[in-house]
């Protein structure tokens, strides 16, 4: 898959004067901790806008499992209420692809295409999951193209609730075991993220996906700009161990690396 894709355009608000981006949180009932960490960032960070470019949720089988009081209804009311404070943009990632525009409208996020060109204060910056980018995996670029077609998604929202429970258990399972067996995450394709900026006209591509949180320069442009790709954090959180950052995009400061707050 060598191909460049159609980028969504999406000019900065006038009041957007910090905007952060986080990816890759994989919120589930069985990490708490990073639930709480995701929840206390939400709810207090200074940004006009958040940019949750996929993987929010480790899981999403379809709209219908939001039942009252179950974990992605409490994810629902964190963002209803982080909504009310900022501007929330959702892209969807490899594991929450399922996550429909009516559960995002009706928490106030706004559905954000992948991938997007963002304007702020003159730059441009591109934004996508990272999954389009690792073509070497070419098992995974195969199941990717399956099941984000309208047939097969279609086919699988019409299973009951708890059968589709279960194979995402079982697909989840596989890609750990999958992972186990590679030791290492998918790379990105260098050549092909430089042809997206080229095709953006941007010199900043930021993702998430691989879980290798770095800045990579990506050589110059014809015109001679610097090209930059900077990966985002995964988060982590547990009663031992805090892995999870959040890339903060100001006028004055241009991006900056920091922790999202104590829980």
């Amino acid at each position: 898959m060598t191909t460049v894709p159609r980028f969504a355009a999406l000019p900065a608000r006038a009041h957007w004067r910090t905007v952060d981006f986080i990816s890759d949180l994989h919120l589930q009932p069985g990490e708490p901790h990073t639930f709480d960490a995701w929840r206390h960032y939400l709810l207090h960070t200074p940004a006009d806008a958040v940019f949750m470019l996929g993987d929010l949720f480790e899981v999403w089988v379809g709209d219908d499992s939001a039942l009252p009081g179950s974990f992605e209804s409490q994810c629902g009311d964190v963002l209803r209420a982080a909504a009310a404070r900022a501007d929330l943009l959702f892209m969807r990632g490899n594991r929450d692809f399922l996550v429909g525009t009516p559960f995002l409208s009706q928490h106030g996020v706004h559905d954000l295409a992948d991938p997007t060109v963002l304007t702020h204060a003159g730059q441009r910056y591109l934004l996508t999951h990272g999954d389009l980018l690792c073509t070497d995996d070419t098992a995974y670029q195969q199941f990717r193209e399956q099941v984000r077609t309208d047939a097969w998604q279609g086919e699988f929202l019409a299973r009951s609730l708890a059968e589709r429970q279960a194979i995402a258990r079982q697909m989840r399972a596989h890609s750990e075991a999958h992972q186990a067996a590679q030791g290492v995450y998918a790379h990105t394709n260098d050549a092909l993220a430089r042809q997206w900026l080229h095709a953006a006209d941007a010199t900043v591509l930021i993702h998430g996906h691989t879980h290798q949180p770095a800045d990579h320069d990506l050589g110059a442009d014809a015109a001679g700009r610097t090209l930059t790709q900077v990966v985002l954090s995964d988060w982590h959180v547990t009663a031992t161990e805090r892995r999870a950052q959040v890339l903060r995009l100001t006028a004055d400061a241009g991006l900056q690396r920091l922790a999202p707050g104590p829980t």
